[in-house]
C-alpha cells in the first residue's frame, strides 16, 4: 500500500506577535485558553468553539476552577474544550471590540525555556564548564561549576546564562542536504564569582543532565503564552528530526522542521499531520486513485530561527517517523488545490509523506 502523509495548516486568526504590554502572563497547563468577556456564558463559548452549545458541561469539566458553571466573570482565563479530531477555532469575531477574538485565544506551553533549536551557524559560546566542585558524572541543580570564558568575553557576577551543547550537523537523511547544528539546552547557570582566568557559577536549573564542556549563551526568558495565528500559504518543507532523536515522534514531543522566519513561519502557527492512501479503484485494473487525507496529528510552532523552526506535537493519534526518505515534491491535483508541501518517506509498507498544506 502506498501512503502519503502531509501537514495541513489550521487556518485560524491572524494576530500580533506582541501581546499587550500590560497583559499578565500566567503559568498554566499546556493548552488553549480564552479570556472571558462581559456577557459570555459557557453555553455561548461551547457553541462558538465546539460547534455545539450542549457540550458546555465538558468545557466546565476542563476548568475545575469554575465553582458555578452559570457564573463566569470578565477577565477569567478558561481552557477551551479539546475534542477528538482536528482542532478548529472559529474565525467569527465577537460583537464587542476591542478586544477582538484574535486577542483572546492563547496557547500556553510552560516548558518553553527548555526547548532547543537548529541553526545553520552555531551560536558563538560565551564560555564552557570545565569542572564541577565535587566529582560527578552528571551535573544538576545547585551544583557549583567552574567556567572557562571564551575569547575576550567577560563573565559578570549575577548574570545568568543558558547552558547548551551542540550535536552533530543535521542533514536531510537521504538527500544529504545540510540543515544546521542542533543546540540542545541543558540548564541555566548564574555567575557568582569571577577570577582572572575563570569564573564560578551555581546551576539554577537543570533541564536534562549537564556535562563538562557544556557551553554558555546569554539567558533570556521566553514568554510561554502564544496567541494562535494564521500560517503562511504556499509553504513547503519537512519534519527533519525529533529533539531527543527518538525514532518515532508522538504526542507532546518536540521536533524540528526545515522552514523558519525567512519563510514566514512564526510561533503560534498550527499544522495538522495527515496521511493519504493510494488504492486501486477496481481489482482488475492497475490504476490507483489518491483518497482524501485523514488527520492524525497536530503541530504547534514554538520557536523559530531563520531557516528552521521548533514544534511541539500537541495531539497525535499515532506515532510517525521524521524525514526517513528523500523529499519528493508532488503536484496535488485533488480538491485540495492549495496543498503545498510533501515529503515522501520509505517505510516497509510503502511511501510515507510529511508536509504542510492549507485548505
Amino acid at each position: 500500500m502506498w501512503l502519503s502523509i502531509l501537514i495541513t495548516m489550521l487556518v485560524v486568526m491572524p494576530f500580533s506577535l506582541q501581546a499587550a504590554e500590560n497583559e499578565k502572563v500566567i503559568e498554566h497547563e499546556t493548552g488553549f485558553y480564552y479570556t472571558v468577556q462581559k456577557g459570555d456564558t459557557l453555553w455561548d463559548l461551547s457553541r462558538k468553539f465546539s460547534d455545539s452549545a450542549w457540550l458546555w458541561p465538558e468545557m466546565w469539566q476542563e476548568n475545575n476552577q469554575i465553582a458555578n458553571p452559570h457564573r463566569i466573570y470578565p477577565g477569567e482565563r478558561i481552557r477551551l474544550l479539546r475534542r477528538t479530531g482536528s482542532q478548529k477555532i472559529s474565525e467569527k469575531k465577537m460583537a464587542v471590540a476591542p478586544p477582538t477574538l484574535e486577542d483572546l485565544i492563547h496557547y500556553n506551553y510552560a516548558a518553553l525555556d527548555r526547548i532547543g533549536f537548529i541553526r545553520r551557524q552555531p551560536v558563538v559560546p560565551k564560555g564552557a564548564i570545565f569542572k564541577v566542585q565535587e566529582t560527578k558524572e552528571m551535573i544538576n541543580s545547585e551544583d557549583i561549576v567552574y567556567i572557562r570564558p571564551e575569547g575576550d568575553y567577560k563573565l559578570v557576577p549575577g548574570q545568568r546564562y543558558t547552558l547548551y551543547r551542540t550535536l552533530l550537523p543535521i542533514k536531510a537523511r537521504f538527500t544529504g542536504e545540510y540543515i544546521g547544528i542542533q543546540h540542545m539546552l541543558t540548564g541555566v547557570v548564574e555567575i557568582t564569582l569571577v577570577q582572572p582566568s575563570y569564573a564560578i557559577g551555581t546551576v539554577i536549573e537543570a533541564y536534562r543532565p549537564i556535562h563538562l564542556e557544556d557551553k554558555l549563551m546569554p539567558y533570556y526568558r521566553r514568554i510561554p503564552d502564544f496567541i494562535v495565528k494564521d500560517s503562511p500559504k504556499g509553504l513547503q518543507g519537512n519534519i527533519v528530526e525529533a529533539e531527543d532523536h527518538n525514532r518515532l515522534i508522538g504526542d507532546q514531543m518536540i521536533a524540528f522542521i526545515d522552514k523558519g522566519k525567512k519563510d514566514g513561519v512564526q510561533p503560534g502557527q498550527f499544522y495538522n499531520v495527515y496521511y493519504r492512501v493510494k488504492e486501486r479503484l477496481h481489482p482488475k485494473k492497475k490504476e490507483k486513485i489518491l483518497l482524501l487525507p485523514v488527520d492524525f496529528a497536530e503541530l504547534l510552532v514554538v520557536h523559530t530561527e531563520n531557516t528552521t523552526a521548533t514544534v511541539i506535537v500537541t495531539k497525535a493519534d499515532r506515532e510517525f517517523e521524521p524525514d526517513q526518505k528523500s523529499a519528493h515534491r508532488f503536484s496535488n491535483k485533488t480538491q485540495f488545490a492549495s496543498l503545498t508541501m510533501g515529503i515522501m518517506e520509505r517505510w516497509n509498507t510503502g511511501n510515507l509523506g510529511l508536509g504542510v498544506a492549507s485548505h
